[in-house]
């Protein structure tokens, strides 16, 4: 089973990870001041996650591939690794649309 931690950044942000059961990340948040806005994250891509329509496929400048998970009002709630491939980027939304709406929380921010 997946899970998310929540660490903070260097700019004393918190931000979550998620990882597949393996390990890997996933999806990554952006910064938030605030650990409940984390937290509230957190549970967007949760909700968000089973709908394939809040899934944007991207591709970056240099030809790689990622997608970002969006909520209902249309902002970026996660971001996906590069990946070198289409088939690479869909079987990350594949992972994330099964180990998020299950995956546990582990808050490794020390607050």
């Amino acid at each position: 089973m997946g899970k998310f931690e929540i660490t903070k950044r260097k700019d004393e942000n918190f931000m979550f990870n998620l990882k597949a059961s393996n390990g890997e990340i996933i999806l990554t948040s952006q910064g938030y001041t605030a650990k409940s806005a984390c937290q509230n994250g957190i549970e967007s891509v949760k909700t968000n996650s089973v709908d394939k329509k809040m899934f944007i496929k991207e591709t970056a400048s240099d030809g790689s591939h990622y997608f970002n998970l969006t909520a209902a009002n249309t902002q970026v709630i996660g971001t996906s690794q590069m990946y070198t491939s289409t088939q690479g980027r869909d079987n990350g939304i594949d992972s994330v649309k099964e180990n998020a709406p299950k995956a546990e929380i582990s808050d490794l921010s020390g607050n």
